[in-house]
């Protein structure tokens, strides 16, 4: 028996290496515009039947304020963050798992026509977080590398596309800091058209003896670079695990979500909405927990000077992910500039709380008034999920879109007086 598993273990090591090299290959032969032989069958997702109907079902118990109507936009399994193109042809979604996926509205009815697997011939590790440039970039930020295919919106039709290393793999973080937690990257193209990552560090709190390696390479924090990964630096440190950001169009301000540390109690530390003015600021993690609640493990130590403290204190273990600010025409004058986030719902409290979206108005000067439900639903009265909203994205015609990774959906949010 022992050596029957043995030969199986080095048979899978076989097949794994074997794996890997063809995966190499298959990135030089994209990078030099050459075929793979990748099968032209993309793997598809059924948009109809039984599981479809379903989700349509579970979302009638979605509550939104007057005028407001949600739908099923795609089946997606797994969907996390979401990247709609600029030229509204493709909606890109990602998974923490191995896969991407391109969303098709071919006749603009507002539902998915097509949803199938994004680049079959790459192999993704992670592959949460994707952006697109105005100019049609699509970034793609892996677990330990950032990938970006040139006319995304172009090549998705064929299981062979465009691609480049903006960071080779194991380059983004040290290899050695590779974990299963917190490995979820979110980016942007900032107003300054470059490239934006979080690094979400991978512990509860890290170890003291850890903290001048993580400032040094931006993890627990959020990085930025040209958009060929040159010029890297820390923009944003004192980051837990931030999962959600985006610009402020009015004056080109980074806001993020964090999540904050686990353990303490139901009912604190908050979860975090926090204003980034300017590079080199600090966000006070590891030294507090949230908000402004320090953490056991370093009462003792004497936090940084000039801590940024969040703009809005978010409920605690909500599990605060996705954001965006509205810029569309659609909703009312009282949305327009302000922020839609994601509650992906807690998985430690003992009265579980979030699995909606937020919505956030900002006033004259840039600060931001407190945070209130805007559809809800997903928590059941016993404490059910029906699903985990993830990320918030805008479509053209100024509609909303919410991923969701536990039923493996999109929902389109439109609004009619």
């Amino acid at each position: 028996m022992y050596k029957a598993l043995l030969a199986s273990a080095a048979a899978l090591a076989l097949l794994a290496g074997a794996a890997m090299a063809q995966s190499r290959d298959n990135m030089e032969r994209l990078g030099q515009f050459r075929t793979t032989g990748t099968s032209m069958q993309f793997e598809m997702v059924n948009q109809s039947g039984e599981f479809a109907d379903q989700i349509r079902e579970n979302l009638k118990k979605i509550k939104m304020p007057s005028g407001f109507k949600i739908e099923l936009f795609a089946v997606v399994p797994d969907a996390r963050h979401i990247a709609v193109g600029p030229q509204g042809i493709v909606t890109i979604v990602g998974t923490r798992k191995d896969a991407v996926w391109a969303i098709t509205d071919r006749n603009k009815d507002r539902r998915a026509d097509e949803v199938k697997r994004f680049a079959p011939s790459i192999d993704f590790v992670i592959p949460n977080g994707v952006c697109f440039s105005k100019d049609g970039f699509l970034f793609i930020a892996e677990q330990n590398r950032v990938l970006v295919f040139p006319a995304a919106e172009f090549f998705y039709e064929s299981p062979d596309v465009a691609v480049g290393e903006v960071v080779k793999k194991g380059e983004l973080i040290p290899e050695d800091e590779e974990s299963f937690n917190h490995t979820a990257r979110v980016c942007d193209v900032g107003p300054d058209n470059k490239l934006y990552i979080s690094l979400g560090q991978p512990f509860n709190v890290p170890a003291q003896e850890k903290l001048d390696k993580y400032n040094e390479r931006g993890i627990g924090g959020i990085i930025r670079m040209e958009r060929d990964g040159s010029g890297r630096q820390v923009y944003a440190r004192g980051i837990r695990n931030s999962v959600g950001q985006d610009f402020n169009p009015a004056n080109g301000e980074l806001w993020f979500t964090d999540n904050q540390v686990d353990g303490m109690g139901d009912d604190i530390p908050p979860g975090e909405l926090n204003r980034a003015t300017g590079p080199g600021q600090h966000f006070g993690f590891p030294w507090y927990g949230g908000g402004s609640v320090r953490t056991n493990e370093y009462k003792d130590s004497e936090p940084p000077e000039d801590i940024v403290f969040p703009e809005v204190e978010m409920a605690a273990h909500a599990a605060d992910l996705g954001m965006m600010f509205y810029t569309g025409r659609m909703f009312p004058a009282e949305y327009r500039g302000g922020i839609f986030s994601a509650q992906h719902g807690s998985w430690n409290r003992t009265t579980p709380v979030g699995a909606r979206v937020m919505f956030t108005s900002l006033n004259e000067d840039g600060s931001a008034n407190e945070s209130k439900p805007f559809a809800e639903g997903w928590l059941s009265e016993t404490g059910e999920y029906l699903g985990r909203p993830v990320d918030v994205a805008q479509l053209p015609d100024g509609s909303l879109l919410v991923s969701d990774d536990l039923a493996g959906a999109v929902y389109r949010i439109s609004y009619e007086q």
